[in-house]
């Protein structure tokens, strides 16, 4: 795990619980009056899709995404029909949580994670209930829930922000599933970590957080699926918003791809280092992710061995941040620059994912087509009046496409006549992510082709 080097500043105030926070406008007195029930509900499932959620015929929440809570929601005390269903990628549902029967009591909260993961069978609603209470004037109250699936036992430290751990005690130790009762602390900056049970090496940092007072916040660990070495990020909610916190030391994750078909094979440095972080980078190739600070970088590109080609290139990454750097254009027009692309390496176990980037300068505008056969004269684009930018890389995006052989195929513009392809059959697997760029051909123009990334490769 990598060590503990800096501290981010996020601050939590904007979640502070107060009357324009519930979901129907009551303050806290009217929770207690009007004896109604309370419900969150949180998606911590790393690998599920979007959901849906219902009671009965009602739908309670809709296209909630992994790492989101929603608002407080209020409603009759009762027993309800409750469902999560996730949504597929041509848009129909499947059940994977209920129907079950749960009944919410008057003045009682209830926190629901959808919990586990879909690919094992293992997602199921954990059902957190407590009290409806003010929080104490000059307070925060705090309830930290470990949602993060095949993480081991942990130990929770809630402490000053510069309180060294070895001169701290845990507040709680949780294995998964397991939460710390609702618990007040005096408003203020706090810092959180997560050692394994027993141990006093941060696993988790959050840096500094600043608790409000009166904010009434569910903090739960979830697994990780962004930049860093840290296996969790913390889904903080309050009232009827909520924020993911990751880990301080997260960096961004950053890979380059040489798109640029005359250009010679390339070495890049950062930041003006004396050695080159990457070194002869060919045509149609990409590195792997690497790490870096998150924040503000330059960028040099050079001939493998000989001159510059790109001076000081401003590249600015966020925490937890992934992207892909591509070299495009041509140096024969001096057209050659870098353009970033945010990314994500999520895996969803229900969909292949799936993106197609146009770096192509001599293709001009384009359709793009994702077909089961090789025959698109009846086929309407998935994309359709894609044009190279070279100021702005243009990308479709990472979209859900349901597992299976597909062709891909891309015409110009409002033809079907092919430019490339059709390429198939490529087979798209659920939990795949796939990125297909459209270049130049070998030495630049036509006709263009494919360079393959992610898990084509």
């Amino acid at each position: 795990m990598k060590g503990i080097t800096k501290l981010s500043i996020i601050t939590l105030s904007a979640l502070s619980l107060s009357a324009c926070n519930w979901f129907d406008g009551n303050d806290d007195n009217d929770m207690e009056t009007t004896a109604n029930s309370y419900i969150r509900i949180h998606h911590t499932s790393s690998d599920a899709p979007n959901v849906n959620v219902s009671a009965g015929e009602q739908t309670l929440v809709e296209d909630a995404a992994y790492q989101q809570s929603t608002a407080l929601l209020e409603t009759a005390p009762g027993t309800y029909s409750i469902s999560v269903d996730a949504i597929l990628p041509d848009q129909s549902t499947s059940t994977v949580i209920g129907p079950a029967d749960l009944t919410f009591e008057a003045n009682k909260r209830y926190e629901i994670f959808a919990a586990g993961q879909v690919a094992d069978a293992s997602l199921e609603p954990l059902i957190i209930s407590s009290d409806v209470t003010d929080v104490t004037a000059g307070n925060a109250r705090l309830q930290v829930v470990h949602a993060a699936y095949n993480q081991p036992m942990v130990d929770v430290y809630l402490t000053q922000p510069d309180t060294a751990l070895a001169d701290a005690a845990p507040v709680a130790t949780l294995s998964f599933s397991e939460y710390l009762a609702p618990t007040e602390v005096t408003a203020g900056d706090y810092r959180v970590r997560v050692t394994l049970a027993g141990e006093q090496t941060a696993i988790y940092d959050s840096g500094t957080l600043s608790l409000a007072d009166g904010g009434d916040y569910v903090v739960a660990a979830t697994n990780n699926t962004a930049a860093g070495d840290s296996p969790l990020t913390l889904l903080v909610a309050d009232g009827d918003a909520s924020v993911t916190v990751p880990d301080a030391n997260s960096g961004s994750d950053i890979r380059v791809a040489h798109a640029s078909a005359d250009a010679p094979n390339v070495d890049v440095t950062l930041d003006n280092a004396a050695s080159a972080a990457v070194t002869n980078l060919a045509f149609k190739n990409a590195t792997a992710y690497v790490n870096i600070a998150a924040g503000d970088h330059l960028v040099d590109v050079a001939a493998a061995g000989g001159a510059t080609v790109l001076n000081d290139v401003a590249v600015t990454t966020e925490l937890a941040g992934q992207y892909s750097v591509y070299a495009v254009g041509a140096v024969g027009d001096s057209s050659l620059t870098l353009q970033v692309l945010p990314e994500t390496t999520r895996a969803i176990a229900t969909a292949a994912q799936l993106q197609i980037v146009h770096a192509s300068p001599s293709a001009g505008e384009v359709d793009i087509y994702l077909t089961e056969t090789a025959d698109i004269s009846d086929a309407t684009p998935a994309f359709a009046g894609v044009a190279f930018d070279p100021a702005a890389i243009v990308s479709t995006g990472t979209f859900q496409v349901t597992p299976g052989d597909y062709y891909v195929t891309v015409t110009a513009a409002g033809t079907d006549t092919a430019a490339i392809g059709p390429v198939g059959p490529i087979t798209l697997e659920a939990g795949g992510i796939y990125t297909a760029v459209a270049v130049d051909a070998d030495g630049g123009g036509l006709p263009p082709q494919l360079m393959l990334l992610d898990d084509f490769q």
